[in-house]
């Protein structure tokens, strides 16, 4: 399949599609005569494993890290629950971040009512400290 369907079977955005290349977490295609990318199922495997990977936030050095372990499956995997373990202390700490940025929303969305005027709003004077 050329880029255009691998992009459309795989959700990816052709350019996304073609940056991960370039960052080599893809393989090089093949080309046609034509020099047009050619894909199998092995390159949308590669693909969705990418995207998996991306949807949980893992970034793009560590992907590669799995990639390169993935292609060694007599090691241990002691370094991949690291990476993973890691990546669970980064949400956490990203969660409680959120949730300290929501107690404070909450709290200037209780300093002011609607019918207040701009000069009055206690939103405008919370943000001017």
């Amino acid at each position: 399949m050329k880029i255009g369907q691998l992009a459309k079977v795989s959700g990816c955005s052709i350019q996304t599609i073609r940056y991960y290349e370039k960052e080599g977490l893809l393989n090089p295609p093949n080309r046609s005569e034509g020099n047009f990318r050619l894909y199998d199922e092995k390159a949308l495997k590669e693909l969705e494993f990418v995207k998996h990977c991306r949807s949980l936030d893992i970034p793009l050095s560590d992907i590669k890290t799995l990639l390169d372990l993935k292609n060694k499956p007599e090691e241990s995997c002691s370094s991949i629950n690291n990476l993973i373990a890691n990546q669970l202390d980064l949400v956490n700490k990203r969660i409680q971040e959120l949730r300290a940025l929501k107690s404070e929303l909450q709290i200037m969305k209780k300093a002011c009512s609607s019918d207040n005027t701009v000069e009055r709003c206690g939103i405008i004077k919370s943000l001017e400290v």
